[in-house]
């Protein structure tokens, strides 16, 4: 693991807006909103006959949670060919899951207000277990259609070859 060394002149936390997402070597284009990635750790409780009537508690299996991307509806194709590997609709009895690539790793990407990668983080394995094409139509509202995916995965972990970049200054030097 890399050694931390903080940034004395970073003061202020990163804001939530400028990220990417990268999968098959290629940053995905539109994506616009990614849910929080979450890891629970399952409690598992033990306690001896003759213990106390308190329980010890210990770590047990890791859940992660789905991740969830949304991005405006485009003609890229990019979500939709994802899903149809998992699903394809139409295909010949046995042939309707692309077993030998539904699954991908991603590349989140996250950067500092100046557009400088910050933060990086791998996850593994990810494959679509929902997929929205289209949102609900309205022809009174005033919005950007959405489409999202659900990405199932195995676990995420930060690249910590990415490392905090140094920051620019524009200085003054006017007298």
């Amino acid at each position: 693991m890399a050694e931390f060394t903080a940034n004395p002149q970073r003061f202020d936390p990163y804001k939530n807006f400028k990220f990417r997402l990268k999968w098959g070597g290629r940053y995905v284009a539109g994506v616009s909103k990614v849910s929080a990635l979450k890891r629970t750790t399952e409690v598992v409780k033990h306690r001896n006959g003759g213990d106390p009537s308190t329980s010890r508690k210990s770590p047990g299996r890791n859940e992660f949670e789905a991740i969830t991307l949304e991005r405006g509806v485009t003609h890229d194709p990019d979500f939709e060919a994802w899903a149809a590997k998992v699903w394809q609709v139409g295909a010949t009895l046995g042939s309707e899951v692309s077993l030998a690539d539904f699954r991908k790793d991603v590349i989140l990407d996250f950067y500092n207000e100046a557009g400088q990668l910050a933060i990086s983080y791998k996850i593994y394995r990810a494959w679509v277990s929902e997929y929205q094409a289209l949102p609900d139509l309205d022809a009174n509202a005033n919005a950007v259609a959405i489409q999202h995916i659900k990405l199932e995965n195995e676990g995420w972990e930060r690249d910590t070859s990415v490392t905090e970049p140094t920051e620019p200054s524009y200085n003054s030097t006017a007298a």
